[in-house]
Order: C-alpha cells, then structure tokens, then sequence
C-alpha cells in the first residue's frame, strides 16, 4: 500500500500556516567584477554611435546650404565657428546646428554666396588646448573598445572550449605518477583479463627483464566487450598497478569540424607520452575513429580517416626501448579496420563478457562496502537474481537502493529495496496508471498466464515475481531468471520459451474471448525465435543450411557480409516451418492452461489483491516447479 500525498494546493496552505510571522527576505546579488568591466566597455563600445544617430537625426541639425540661404535672407544673427562645427544663431532667438569641411573657410563661402556680412555676426571659437588629442582619441576609441571586446569574448570561449589557437593539441587528460589509486582488487571478476594485463603491468614495471631474452614491447592491447563490463575501469587499475602516467582520453575528443585536427591531436598525444615514458595511452570507444576504411566515406580527406591513419603511423613508430603501451576499449570491435587490430598494433584481444554467478558475488561485495544492509540479506540469491546483469549494473542497482531507504529516512537496507532497485534498473520505475476493473483483470490473468505455462513446462527457468504493476511500457511483468548461467540453449528450452511467451494471450483468449494489443513484443519475440530456429540454427525438418543472411566470423564478433537470396519455393518452406513451431508453442500453453485453469483462477485473483507476488507466495499456491527428468 502506498501513502495518499498531499495536492501542491494542500502543501502551500500548510507552508503559509508554518510560515513565522516576522520574516526576514534576503536579497543576494551576485556581482562579478569580469562580467561588470565586460558590460561597462559594451556601453562605451555603442555610445559613440548612439550619440552620433541621435544627433543624425535631431530636428536643429541643418545642411550648409540652408544656413547659407537664411543668413542671405537676414534670418541668422550669429555664426559661430568651432573647428568644423558651426553654431548657427537665428534672430527668432532658437539655436541650429550646421559643419563645414574642415578645408572650407567660413568668409569666404559666405562672400561667394552674396551674403552682407555686415549685417551678420562671425566669430571663431579656438581649438582648447589638446583639442587634436581629444579628436584623435574620439576617432580611436571605438577601435581600441571594439579589440578589447572581442579578446575578452575570446578569453571567455577558451575556457569553455579550449585554447582557440590550440585547437590541434590533444586534450588527453593527464593522471599522474601515483594519482591512480584502482587496483585490480577493486575490478570485480575479470580473471581471465587480469591476468592478461598482469604481464603488462609487469612489463612496465621491469621492461629489462623481458628485454634481455629478446621480448619485444607490446605496443597496444585491445579491451572488448559490452557496455558497464568495466574496460575503463580495469585500464585505470593497470595504470594504478603499474604506476606510471596515465594518459586518458575518448575517440570522439579526436573529431574536430576542421580537417586535420584529429590527425594533430594523436602526433601530439604520442608526442608528451613518449616525453613521459613509461606511460599508458588510454583511448576509449575507439570505434568512433577506427572504423573500417571505405565504408561510408567521404573520400581520401575525411577527417576521420586521416585521423585514423595517423594513428597507424604513430603505433608503428614505437622503437623497441620506448615503454609506452596504448590500452584501446570498445563494445563494436566487429567494426574496427583491420590495419588497426593486427598484430604489430594491437598486440592483445582482452575479451570482457558479463559476470558470472562467483564474479556477481565479487562484485556486490565491492560495492557493499559502506552500505548499511539488514542482516537477512541473502547474497547468494541477490547474485542468482542478477544473471545478466553488467558490474555497472549491480553498483546502479545497490545505489538506487541506498537511495530509497535514504528518502524514507530508514537505517538498514532490505532484501525487498535491492528486489525493487533491480526491477528499476531493468525495467523502470512504478507506474500508478488508472486502469478499469476489466483492464486490471485482464493484465492480471495475462501474468498469470505467462507464470502457470512457465511452472508447468520442465524445461523452463522458475517464476522469481509476477506484478501487475506498470514499469516502463508494460502494465505487468513475469520475471523468469536463470538459475545458474547459461551460454546456450536446446530446441526443447526454445520450444518452450514460446510457449511462455504465448501464455498471456492464450489466458487472455481462453478467459475473455477475447485478443488485445498488450501482446505485441511477446508475438515478436516469439516469431524471431521460431525463425532463427529454421533460418539459423537448422532446427526444423528442412536440410540443416542456414537460410538467413551470411556472416563473417571473427575474434570479436560477426559482421553481415551479403544476404542469401533463396528461391520462392523455398520461401515457402521456410514460412511454414516457422507457422508449425508457433502453432505447436500455442497449443502447448493453451493445453497448460486449460488443465490448469483452478490454478491460473487462484493466481490471477491474488494479484487483484496484492498487485505482487514473488516465488516463494507463488510455489505455495500452485505447487513445486515441474523439472525435467
């Protein structure tokens, strides 16, 4: 049961009822003296210009020849001369402005245009002393403003994007001797790769040894697996281990807009490590600028692959005495250039795949520390529930936990808070989302479905939770994790997993007689599965040929090379050998379901009332799980 919570309406009331009668507001300013000095040359920079508009446009500014018509006219009374300004005074006694060219004397164009100068007043204001300085500076100052300006602007923009004039330096960052302190105790798992970079480590520590029988430097070693396996924190362990200067950096941080920035970016990284030898270059996600060469290109001036092949270079001009090792992490290696990868290069292939069972337990026992758990925490069965998680996982999962017993201010975190944190890390958090009676039954008979196909099937994995709670996109879930690590399944555990799959909608149309569009991604899951049972894994009673597109195997991974065009009648085959498992995978769960219907009745009721039930609830309704003989 969840607490009712307050309308934003109801918090503000009891706010203003809380609320001290006398209150103190506090105004805080914050002054800058860089941004106050940047404003005030702005202000200086458009005042010369705002002034010179406004006076452009004012009403008392008149042209020479209208000056020179009204003084003929005897309409002026006094003109005085200021430099190339003249201050022109009418008898009506209102006051206009006029200039002249600084060339021009003032007499004389009055005498041209016939103008009695006895019957006009003309004066000559002289220049105060330093007018020419005044003048000069006035002409000047905007410039000098406007330099300022933009190198202010300019000093700003480096401090967010680097040195504007040292775009092609590398922006490695740099941990130094002795700031590394991950060891490999603090990796979780990962035995078989530890131990391939403990030669590393090794090596850089006593490079004689391995050089006085002739060993030569391993330049690169090529870190590869998925994503939160750990690649960059086992990098950072072996430089901790070894000691040594450790240079990091992010593929993508090569890429500039400017062609030739990424290619000056690597000279210059392998320029300071060799400076700082023994060293470690660390460049995650590589894929970003080791992809292989002509496909998708731009042509031979890509930027991309001339950072590449600067790369290249640099890694194959390591002389022999240069301890400089370049660690390389990525989870697409099927995509890297071959010239990349080879032996010369990339030395290694460390394999990094997702903890197993005893790796899990290591792992949870890391990030534990400092963790206040109740005493009736079952590790084992935590490790169990987790298959398939990455360590990046299970330290997310124990955080989110650690979170939720903060926020309701409790002491000790439970065994149901690491339950709840796992389904949110995989699957998102609590939905309440405002359902019908009908709807409420029919997504609680579905996830009952799902779990009386799975407990009667031998050969599937046991309900660990049923819900009827929204996480994500689902309105409910049925998780069914392995019991121990799997690499490979049977065509029995396939067969029956889309029975499982098939088991909502069966009890959706055995119960209701009725279909909805809740099962979609289980219908999808289902048809992949039976496909690549006839297409890929030659299960069916075809010839066993792979139907399906062709791939190129490798050390990493596989890469799609063509697809396999096959004949319509074929096609035909192919279609029906699918039709026939799913048909078979129906039949089986809606068989299950009809034998079972007093038991599929009890479970869907009880998730009406309580919403959740895990496995121990569930066995003790329907009974011990049915296992293969």
């Amino acid at each position: 049961m969840y607490d009712q919570e307050n309308t934003p309406a109801q918090n503000q009331n009891q706010k203003k009822k809380q609320a001290p009668k006398n209150r103190r507001v506090e105004i805080r300013l914050n002054f800058s003296p860089k941004k106050a000095i940047l404003w005030f040359l702005l202000f200086l920079l458009f005042v010369p210009f705002i002034l010179t508009l406004l006076k452009g446009n004012s009403a008392s500014t008149i042209s020479l020849s209208s000056v020179l018509s009204d003084a003929k006219s005897g309409k002026i009374d006094q003109i005085e001369v200021n430099g190339a300004t003249l201050n022109v005074k009418y008898k009506d006694g209102s006051m206009k402005f006029s200039r002249k060219e600084d060339t021009q004397n003032l007499t004389d164009v009055l005498r041209q245009a016939d103008v009695d100068l006895t019957s006009l007043d003309v004066t000559v204001k002289e220049p105060l002393a330093g007018q020419f300085l005044l003048d000069l500076l006035g002409s000047i100052l905007p410039t000098v403003l406007m330099v300022v300006f933009f190198l202010i602007i300019l000093r700003q923009a480096r401090g967010a994007q680097g040195d504007m004039m040292g775009f092609g330096k590398s922006k490695a960052k740099l941990f130094s001797k002795g700031k590394q302190d991950v060891k490999f105790s603090d990796v979780g798992g990962l035995k078989e790769a530890k131990q391939e970079l403990e030669e590393i480590v090794d090596f850089l520590k006593n490079p004689k040894k391995y050089s006085q029988v002739g060993a030569r430097t391993p330049k690169g070693v090529l870190l590869v697996g998925p994503a939160g396996t750990g690649k960059t924190l086992l990098a950072r362990a072996v430089a901790g281990e070894a000691n040594v200067p450790f240079f990091s950096m992010a593929g993508s941080e090569f890429m500039e807009m400017l062609v030739g920035v990424g290619a000056s970016r690597v000279r210059d990284l392998f320029d300071t490590a060799k400076k700082s030898a023994p060293c470690i270059i660390f460049i995650d996600e590589i894929d970003a600028i080791g992809q292989m060469r002509g496909r998708g290109s731009m042509g031979g001036h890509d930027e991309r692959e001339q950072t590449l092949n600067q790369i290249l270079v640099e890694m194959d001009g390591f002389q022999p005495n240069e301890t400089v090792i370049v660690l390389a992490a990525t989870n697409r290696a099927d995509l890297l250039d071959p010239a990349l990868v080879r032996p010369g290069r990339f030395d290694r292939r460390v394999t990094l795949d997702l903890p197993d069972l005893d790796e899990r337990k290591y792992v949870l026992s890391i990030h534990a520390k400092n963790k206040p758990f109740a005493k009736d925490v079952q590790w084992d069965r935590v490790a169990k529930r987790t298959v398939g998680f990455s360590g990046a996982d299970l330290e997310n999962m124990l955080n989110e936990a650690a979170i939720t017993v903060a926020r309701e201010n409790r002491k000790e975190i439970t065994a149901e808070d690491i339950e709840n944190a796992a389904l949110k890390v995989k699957l998102g958090p609590e939905k309440k989302k405002l359902q019908s009676q009908k709807e409420r039954e029919m997504t609680a008979y579905h996830e009952a479905g799902h779990a009386i196909v799975t407990h009667f099937l031998p050969h599937t994995d046991p309900v660990h939770r049923i819900s009827i709670v929204s996480r994500g996109r689902a309105l409910g879930f049925t998780m069914t994790p392995p019991e121990q690590d799997k690499y490979q399944q049977t065509k029995p555990e396939l067969e029956e997993q889309m029975s499982v799959m098939l088991g909502g909608r069966a009890a959706e149309q055995f119960i209701f007689k009725e279909l909805t569009g809740g099962v979609s991604s289980d219908l999808d899951r289902v048809t992949r599965i039976a496909r690549a049972m006839v297409m890929d894994y030659g299960m069916s009673e075809l010839a066993p040929i792979n139907y399906g597109p062709m791939y190129d195997y490798t050390d990493y991974g596989r890469a799609m090379m063509e697809p396999y065009t096959i004949s319509d009648k074929l096609k035909e085959k192919v279609d029906a050998e699918v039709s026939r498992f799913v048909d078979e995978a129906w039949t089986r769960a809606l068989t299950i379901l009809k034998k079972q219907k007093k038991h599929l009745d009890a479970v869907a009721k009880r998730l009406l009332e309580v919403e959740s039930m895990d496995q121990d609830e569930f066995e003790k309704m329907v009974g011990p799980k049915v296992k293969a003989e």
